[in-house]
């Protein structure tokens, strides 16, 4: 049988998913708030874009405002999941992930949002998106299977 000593060290909570938990959280929160912002058309928020990109902002269809939203809160529900060290953080972080794509999918290739990016700066930054929600899925998968998360 496992010993005490042992038991407890497997069930601690590492320091590193307090981090990833509050950075991400932080993260999938500014991504909650800018879907909040163009959702409502906070003048202050969307003056920095162009009457262009503002058409095409406002112009979504409702599937896409939809898998935007599970993807934006999807993200922020997961990291609060991590932090609360639920096992529900893996399959949360998985739906936000495919809702990511299938917006992305729309955004990039079925509309001009290449075109409407205007620039390098925001299409490296949708990468980057992409990247910390591919991570978050494998990093909540791993902490599932270490017993961290339940």
């Amino acid at each position: 049988s496992m010993s005490e000593p042992q038991a407890n060290a497997e069930t601690r909570t590492p320091v590193h998913l307090w981090i990833v938990g509050i950075l991400t959280l932080l993260w999938n929160a500014m991504g909650a708030f800018d879907y909040l912002m163009t959702q409502t058309e906070n003048e202050a928020y969307m003056s920095r874009f162009t009457p262009e990109q503002l058409e095409f902002f406002y112009g979504f269809p409702a599937w896409v405002t939809a898998f935007w939203a599970l993807a934006v809160w999807g993200g922020v529900l997961g990291s609060l999941f991590l932090l609360m060290r639920k096992s529900w953080a893996y399959p949360v972080f998985l739906v936000s992930f495919v809702s990511m794509c299938v917006t992305t999918f729309h955004n990039y290739v079925l509309a001009d949002g290449l075109q409407m990016a205007g620039g390098a700066g925001p299409v490296i930054f949708s990468a980057v998106i992409f990247l910390v929600a591919l991570g978050l899925v494998f990093y909540a998968r791993a902490m599932k299977k270490k017993g961290v998360l339940r």
